[in-house]
């Protein structure tokens, strides 16, 4: 399995670190609107949706029909979720 920390470094660790220090919500969307594009926010946050349903034991046409989301997408979160570092887990734990 490959390395998936090989990415961190001081960068990332800035804006990891700059997520952290923000107060609230309206300082987080505003962060995220400077930072990325539209599109980019809102498939990260279709990505988090497809995690809660997977979690929940969604099928793949649920979760297509509820988020528009791809089964290639799905796929890819479902793998995080069984493989990867538990971020979405801590996450969901966290907001629901």
């Amino acid at each position: 399995m490959p390395d998936y920390h090989q990415w961190r470094d001081k960068q990332t660790d800035n804006l990891c670190r700059a997520f952290l220090a923000l107060e609230d919500l309206e300082d987080v969307y505003n962060f995220l609107e400077d930072l990325a594009t539209i599109g980019e926010i809102k498939s990260m946050a279709q990505r988090l949706e497809v995690a809660k349903l997977l979690s929940e034991s969604k099928t793949y046409p649920e979760i297509v029909k509820q988020t528009g989301a791809s089964t290639a997408t799905i796929s890819r979160v479902k793998k995080c979720l069984d493989y990867g570092a538990g971020g979405y887990e801590k996450a969901l734990d966290k907001i629901y």
